[in-house]
């Protein structure tokens, strides 16, 4: 018995001895090794991006202690990117021996990081090089939930619970542009974070502070940022690049990552702003204002998938609602899902807190009663035509207590119109009896009126500003050729932007546009024949011939209560581009055979309004002689 006993402890103490050699020899050779790793990862960097990475010393100090000295990189044949030059970094050893990285602290001196183009040639160009994994099919793999898991874990385990950053600077720099961002000293202390900083752009200074704090065993990321001596953080980049203006007062940001079942990141937190101000011409022709805006989020991400689920809350002024959206990517195709249901609340929680600059006829409206709105959307990229598209307000006891800045009751009378031309006013004139081009609805052609009311809003007198199966079928429009092709507007929103908007196309008058169609259909604020009396006596009809009764004269020497069917569907043809309206004509001043279609689909809709028989319509055919001024027009054209 003893001995095996004997045997078992020159086993147990060969084997000891053995482990010692091998965790002294890794000690000794730790350099050896370091360099090594990092010298084959810095050669395979070089020959795909293309780089030179070079450095004046790498160790390892102890256990779990890293120093590198003087690093640069420095893309072939372009400036340098990065140079550092002195980083040292202390690391959890437990975590270190398993293969990952959890970095207690850190200490990096002059660290420079300079983003240049030149023409058109960037010493940044290799970061964005497309890089795709392929299954054995071909196809490519993604894993959403995979890849932001990976990330974050990245970024929690390299921030310190403890260090300083001294002297870092980020360039970005165009030509004779430049942006650069100086960090004096950051410290991280028991994971509670401080710094100043200097922003430079060009000829100007901003000096910001940022502060927060980061819980790596919790992955809690919550960040401040501000600027000093009360002025406002201007973001730097934007208006060269975008010429777009963005200022703020303060912004506050909160991130949580935890892992779900099914490999599902779940993402939390919250984002704040106030005092915001932007301004870019395809948001508003003016500078936007938010005072207070908040956004508490949740977001689910899986493999092919990310959710805004519908406990996230937007809050903006006094209003807040809770929306929910989806996107989801299967066999390399799109499907967007977003849903917004807010139920009755006070109808002047919303308009008091529209911001100022994104809807200006609507600053000082105030209103009684309650509103509710429910907007559903479902896209399938993969079955556009299946798309689904809901969108409703309504209103209980509502009441427009006052207008605010702008009547919007004003087309109801005789009111001023000014017709605009690229952004410049061309024509002001009174939209009523004062003027002597204007022509009551009941002195205009019935066959006009039926047929540009087919031609535009064959439902105008039905509905209630909005044709929600046009606006879908736009919507499908657009996104089948990626671009904004066919609009879904009605008479009254055709009115609505031209009497009372501007003709700058952006997002903000087509949401003030809604919401006035909605006021006056809702409100009625304005009937539907003066509205169609109005819109007949403005809607232009060639180069600066506005309103019924000059396009009368110009095309045809004639009272619009004297035009046929064949000039009351031509009139109706042109109306998309009036100043194209020569298109529709043959050098021989005739009209071209392509109409033929577009004359008999509004032939047949007069038929089925009783606006004519159909013995009469057997005889309409795409031929009108045209005796105006425009025929001096067409002949000066074919001559050239």
């Amino acid at each position: 018995m003893g001995k095996y006993r004997t045997k078992g402890s020159i086993a147990l103490i060969i084997t000891g001895s053995v482990l010692i050699l091998v965790l002294a020899g890794l000690y000794l050779g730790r350099n050896g090794i370091l360099c090594r790793t990092a010298d084959k990862r810095i050669l395979y960097a070089e020959q795909k991006y293309g780089l030179s990475i070079c450095y004046e010393d790498l160790r390892m100090k102890g256990l779990n202690e890293i120093e590198l000295k003087n690093l640069s990189i420095v893309p072939r044949n372009r400036d340098t990117l990065l140079t550092l030059h002195t980083l040292n970094m202390h690391l959890n050893f437990w975590k270190l021996i398993r293969g990952k990285i959890e970095v207690r602290n850190v200490t990096v001196d002059q660290l420079k990081a300079s983003f240049i183009k030149a023409d058109s040639m960037a010493n940044y160009d290799f970061l964005f090089l497309k890089r795709k994994r392929e299954t054995s099919s071909g196809q490519v793999q993604t894993d959403y939930a995979h890849r932001i898991n990976r990330i974050l874990n990245l970024f929690y385990g390299f921030l310190p619970e403890n260090g300083t950053l001294c002297q870092i600077d980020i360039t970005e720099r165009k030509d004779r542009n430049f942006v650069n961002i100086h960090i004096p000293k950051l410290t991280v202390r028991q994971n509670h974070f401080r710094s100043d900083i200097e922003v430079h752009e060009d000829s100007t200074t901003q000096y910001w502070t940022t502060c927060g704090k980061v819980n790596r065993s919790s992955h809690t990321l919550k960040a401040e940022l501000y600027a000093q001596q009360n002025n406002k953080i201007i973001l730097p980049y934007l208006k060269r690049r975008f010429d777009a203006d963005i200022r703020l007062d303060t912004l506050t940001y909160s991130l949580t990552k935890s892992e779900k079942n099914g490999g599902q990141v779940q993402l939390t937190g919250q984002a704040a702003v106030s005092g915001l101000e932007v301004y870019h011409k395809a948001l508003s022709p003016e500078t936007v204002n938010l005072d207070r805006g908040q956004v508490s989020y949740r977001i689910l991400v899986g493999k092919e998938s990310a959710e805004l689920d519908s406990t996230t809350v937007i809050r903006f002024n006094q209003m807040q609602f809770h929306p929910y959206l989806k996107a989801e990517k299967k066999k390399q195709q799109w499907h967007f899902t977003a849903a917004v249901d807010k139920p009755w609340f006070p109808a002047d929680q919303l308009f008091g807190s529209l911001p100022k600059g994104l809807f200006s006829n609507l600053e000082g409206i105030k209103t009684s009663g309650e509103l509710a709105y429910h907007f559903f959307l479902d896209a399938n990229f993969a079955l556009l035509d299946s798309l689904k598209l809901e969108s409703e307000l309504k209103e209980r006891n509502f009441c427009i207590v006052n207008y605010g800045v702008t009547d919007l009751g004003k087309m109801s009378e005789e009111f001023i119109y000014t017709a605009y031309e690229n952004g410049q006013p061309v024509r002001t004139f009174p939209i009523g009896p004062s003027w002597e081009h204007f022509t009551p609805l009941d002195s205009i052609s019935p066959l006009l009126q039926m047929s540009v009311m087919q031609s535009e809003d064959g439902a105008f007198y039905f509905h209630r500003g909005f044709l929600p199966e046009a606006m879908r079928e736009a919507l499908i429009q657009d996104l089948k050729v990626k671009r904004f092709a066919r609009g879904g507007s009605t008479i009254t929103m055709q009115l609505v932007k031209n009497v009372f908007l501007n003709r700058n196309k952006n997002i903000a008058r087509k949401l003030e546009e809604a919401l006035i169609v909605w006021l006056i259909e809702t409100e009625r604020l304005t009937s539907k024949e003066r509205m169609y009396e109005v819109y007949l006596n403005i809607v232009e009809w060639g180069p600066l011939v506005y309103g019924v009764q000059e396009a009368a004269t110009y095309y045809f020497k004639k009272r619009p209560s004297q035009l046929t069917a064949e000039e009351s569907i031509f009139l109706a043809s042109i109306i998309p581009k009036p100043k194209h309206f020569r298109n529709s004509f043959n050098n021989d001043m005739q009209l071209k055979e392509s109409l033929e279609g577009y004359y008999r689909l509004i032939t047949e809709r007069l038929v089925k309004k009783g606006i004519i028989s159909e013995v009469a319509a057997d005889s309409i055919r795409p031929e009108i002689n045209v005796t105006g001024e425009a025929k001096k027009d067409l002949q000066r054209d074919s001559i050239q």
